[in-house]
């Protein structure tokens, strides 16, 4: 990108640049959810704020560097983006059929609603996880004060997964202060089932993998039930291997199950 935009439209900038459909229409909570921030007030009340490709104002790279324009807005409703016909200038068919767009980045606090919202939701969806349907108490402060001091840590992170402008996905990354362990870190990894079977949860584990790379930490761990079958799959393709099993360390409808640990090491 040529023009240096401000942070917070940067990951609005990632979103088109990987998008190919002729035509996307967002609400305006799906652009915060997108960006991890709140829009201006400006984006809210003129639909002028949207439709501005000059200077000094430069949030308009976001899409326009993509080969988007806006062809309609409805103020605090949504926005459509249209992709422009390189060939002839104008705005490009109807025809082509609309792709999945994804969008792989790590948390930001304005997250905290919607990452809170996505973990009650896997949980009730899944019966592996550690908390089970509605049992776990996690309020939006909570999650925003979470990834505010993981942030901080420089050691611990959330990644999150947005499909189509909604959050869908998430892996945390637990690191540690310890110097000895300095180098290791604990990763949990949720994924709501209608976003299964497309590749979602291979791209959180690389930006993962990206991510422990650049911090230092070279070995990635994690526990997963026994009889969890497809996780299992999913982390021995990515390299994980098996280190050992906790014997009846989860009590799943009052029966006990085991856990399998599972390490990586970064090269």
């Amino acid at each position: 990108m040529t023009i240096l935009l401000e942070k917070k439209y940067i990951p609005l900038a990632d979103y088109f640049s990987g998008a190919t459909n002729p035509s996307i229409k967002l609400t305006f909570s799906e652009i915060e959810q997108i960006m991890g921030q709140n829009l201006p007030n400006a984006a809210y009340l003129n639909k002028s704020w949207w439709k501005k490709t000059k200077a000094p104002a430069k949030h308009f790279h976001a899409w326009v560097d993509a080969g988007y324009f806006v062809s309609d807005v409805e103020p605090d409703r949504f926005v459509l983006f249209e992709r422009v016909d390189l060939s002839n200038g104008n705005a490009s068919g109807q025809d082509e059929e609309d792709q999945d767009i994804l969008l792989i980045r790590t948390a930001e606090h304005g997250d905290a609603r919607s990452l809170a919202a996505l973990q009650k939701t896997v949980e009730s969806e899944s019966e592996f996880m550690l908390y089970a349907k509605d049992e776990r108490t996690q309020s939006t402060q909570k999650v925003r004060k979470q990834i505010i001091e993981w942030k901080q840590s420089g050691h611990s992170t959330i990644i999150i997964a947005i499909l189509n402008g909604q959050h869908v996905g998430y892996l945390m990354i637990m690191g540690n202060d310890a110097k000895r362990a300095a180098h290791r870190a604990t990763i949990d990894l949720g994924l709501q089932k209608d976003a299964q079977g497309k590749g979602i949860a291979k791209s959180l584990l690389e930006k993962a993998e990206a991510w422990s790379k650049e911090k230092g930490i070279n070995r990635l761990e994690l526990a997963v039930v026994e009889e969890n079958e497809p996780a299992r799959k999913l982390y021995e393709k990515a390299g994980f291997e098996s280190e050992g099993i906790r014997q009846k360390s989860m009590m799943i409808n009052g029966n006990p199950h085991n856990e399998i640990y599972l390490a990586k090491f970064l090269d």
